[in-house]
């Protein structure tokens, strides 16, 4: 009883948080929309990347560009909904190096959620939008036809897909409890991801095995896409996809309480 009464209050906070931050943008709509149309221009540029590419490689592993551009629109979406609650991208140098999580640690919220607080990015959300334009292209495209059910399944499967980043990207960041390294493996972990956005398939065994088990990033993309792309020799892979979302966020919970528990201050 008392950690669903916790729980009511963190999400009590972070509506409180996803007012206020509105307010805030909205009081500047040019720049709010300026910031909008930025983000929708980048990802549109990666979409162009993949058309211009497809335009002399028709096929990939019997996937087609347009399998492949609705893959692309599917990842934007989970990435989106991660980015806008766990900003973890300058970590290290805010609250370890600078010492600001001693200061998280004197309050009685529980210190991840108040990091995540800290570094919500509401406007991030604006990927979702990106995500489900490039899908509604693709799908058009493919003539793809769905259920009633298919959003409920989306919705599902996005947040689950969330969680994955959420997890991988809470343990990563628990390293830094160990190390004083300006940006550790961040960066390295974000370009690992951007393998997710593709079919597994045509990578070799050492890849398919790390994207699905160890750093799971194909269940952020080409798996769930698959069941919506009707591609049923992956329709394991897709049911599998919350089953990890749980998975790898508890273990990147724990490794994170982990590392607090080791924590010892900035010191001088």
């Amino acid at each position: 009883m008392q950690s669903i009464q916790n729980a009511k209050h963190i999400f009590g906070i972070f509506a409180d948080y996803l007012s206020q931050y509105f307010k805030t943008r909205l009081a500047y709509r040019a720049d709010f929309l300026g910031d909008l149309v930025s983000n929708l221009i980048s990802e549109l540029i990666n979409l162009v990347f993949i058309v211009v590419v497809f335009s002399h490689v028709p096929l990939m592993k019997d996937w087609t560009r347009d399998e492949i551009i609705f893959i692309y629109g599917f990842f934007l979406v989970p990435y989106a909904l991660f980015s806008m609650f766990f900003g973890f991208w300058d970590f290290n140098e805010r609250y370890i190096i600078r010492g600001e999580m001693d200061r998280i640690l004197t309050r009685p919220i529980h210190n991840l959620a108040q990091v995540c607080l800290e570094s919500i990015a509401p406007d991030r959300i604006f990927g979702v939008i990106s995500g489900l334009i490039i899908m509604g292209y693709a799908a058009y495209q493919l003539d793809l036809s769905f259920t009633w059910y298919d959003p409920f399944l989306f919705v599902g499967l996005s947040i689950s897909a969330a969680l994955i980043y959420g997890g991988v990207y809470t343990a990563i960041s628990a390293i830094s409890f160990f190390s004083d390294s300006r940006t550790g493996i961040t960066p390295m972990i974000y370009n690992i991801q951007q393998y997710g956005r593709y079919p597994v398939d045509v990578y070799n065994k050492v890849i398919r095995f790390v994207l699905t088990y160890i750093l799971p990033f194909a269940f952020v993309g080409v798996y769930p896409a698959a069941y919506f792309l009707r591609k049923e020799t992956w329709y394991g892979y897709a049911a599998m996809t919350p089953v990890m979302g749980v998975i790898f966020f508890t273990i990147g919970v724990l490794v994170w309480n982990f590392g607090v528990s080791k924590y010892r201050g900035a010191g001088s």
